[in-house]
This record gives structure tokens, sequence and C-alpha cells, in this order.
């Protein structure tokens, strides 16, 4: 039976969850996932996962945060001047928008803290530090690396 392996693409559906049991995120309801197998635009640990099914197969996979989104990383957590932001911006604790880093290329941040003449945002991923579990079915194996 023919199984996935580098540099195939493939299509799968898959369910995220946290070790809680939390969903996170699901493509059940729409098309399935499709990715090329090695081009590191899935997690590692989700990647890695999927090498050696074969279409129809379905696994769970515990994914840890080394192989997941990384760890949270201290140095991505920083003050900002609240005069850089438009001061009709209503900011709320919890609250993610999109800034633009020097290189031109798009940031996802989250306001941590709200003080008076700064606030304290977050540009780790929201899914850095935690455990995941994926719960994967291979649909197909759409082209095969020759």
């Amino acid at each position: 039976m023919t199984q996935a392996k580098e540099q195939d693409t493939v299509r799968v559906h898959y369910t995220g969850k946290l070790g809680d049991g939390t969903v996170f995120d699901t493509s059940t309801e729409r098309d399935p996932l499709e990715f090329t197998i090695g081009d590191e635009t899935i997690v590692p640990g989700f990647e890695q996962a999927v090498v050696g099914m074969s279409p129809g197969e379905r696994k769970t996979e515990e994914v840890p945060a080394s192989m997941g989104f990384g760890p949270v990383r201290d140095e991505l957590v920083m003050d900002i001047g609240r005069a850089q932001f438009p001061t009709d911006t209503e900011l709320a604790v919890g609250e993610r928008f999109q800034a633009s880093r020097a290189d031109g290329k798009g940031l996802q941040l989250t306001v941590v803290e709200i003080h008076d003449d700064t606030v304290v945002v977050d540009a780790n991923h929201p899914l850095a530090g935690k455990d995941l579990v994926f719960e994967i079915e291979l649909v197909e194996i759409v082209s095969k690396d020759a």
C-alpha cells in the first residue's frame, strides 16, 4: 500500500486539541488541508506524523511543544509606547492585531497588559509552549515525489 513520504503533496483532515481536550482547530467542516511534506509550512510534529501513513488511515499523534509551535520566548514579550497606537484605538487585554516588522513582514501581537504610557504585547504564537494532540486522517496523496 502507498505510504506518504518526504516531498509528497498530501491532503489530510485533522482536529487539533490541547492536552485538556480543548479543540483549537479542525478541518472537518471544510476542505482537507493540503501541504507538501518537508516544505516546513506545517508544524514539524504534524508533518512527521503524516510520514508513513496510507490513504484512509487515521491516527492520533501527541506533539510536544518543541515539535509544535515551540517554546514561549520571553524576548517576544515587549513594551510598546501607547503613543505608537492610533489615539482612537480601544485596546483590550487578549486582543490580537497585526503589526509590521522593520523588514515589512507581518507580525501577530496579543495585548497582555495596558498601562497609561505603555502596552505590553506578546508576539509568541498563541499555542507556543503547549503540547498538542492531533487526530489525523490521510485523505489522499495528491502527488508523489518521483
